[in-house]
């Protein structure tokens, strides 16, 4: 019985290892990605160039994902239209793509509700120095109201996706 149990065991960090390593479809190096769609309730970023989708990704979010980000420490994704506002190659997170988020509906509804709209709402990595996670960091919602990608997925979409790029995040 304890064979049984030592070579379960080793299969699954086999299997677990595989998962992890195995490479996945890149985007080829000279890609203009010039429309970004989030689909929260599917956990997908769907990358367009030229009206044309080129890749999809597999995303987390933040803990309380349903509904449209409100105020600060919601830990909520926005929903909207926004745009990619800055990048960031030394972020805590790897490295970073902004999004726009609070725009002035976000300012107005959260003054109405006498809070902070919040912000730093990014496209981003892993936490530096635990890249080894890789690809389980898909199996969870873990941000405070980002999108997360593998770190090599980040590096990807920042070559490819200009400031001023569009980016909508539907429910």
């Amino acid at each position: 019985m304890r064979k049984k149990i030592i070579l379960i065991i080793a299969f699954l960090i086999v299997c677990s290892a595989f998962y992890n390593l195995y490479p996945e479809e890149k985007l080829p190096l000279n890609t203009q990605v010039d429309y970004l769609v989030i689909q929260k309730s599917n956990r997908k970023l769907l990358a367009y160039s030229k009206n044309k989708l080129i890749k999809t990704y597999q995303i987390s979010l933040g803990d309380h994902p349903l509904g449209h980000k409100e105020i600060e420490g919601d830990e909520k994704t926005p929903e909207g239209i926004y745009t990619i506002n800055a990048k960031n190659p030394n972020s805590g997170y790897h490295k970073n793509l902004g999004v726009s988020y609070p725009n002035q509906q976000d300012i107005v509804k959260a003054k109405r509700l006498n809070k902070s709209p919040g912000g730093d709402i990014k496209i981003h990595g892993i936490r530096n120095h635990l890249s080894f996670i890789g690809k389980f960091q898909r199996f969870f919602d873990w941000t405070n109201g980002c999108m997360a990608l593998t770190n090599s997925e980040i590096d990807e979409l920042y070559r490819a996706v200009k400031i001023g790029t569009t980016i909508e995040i539907k429910p």
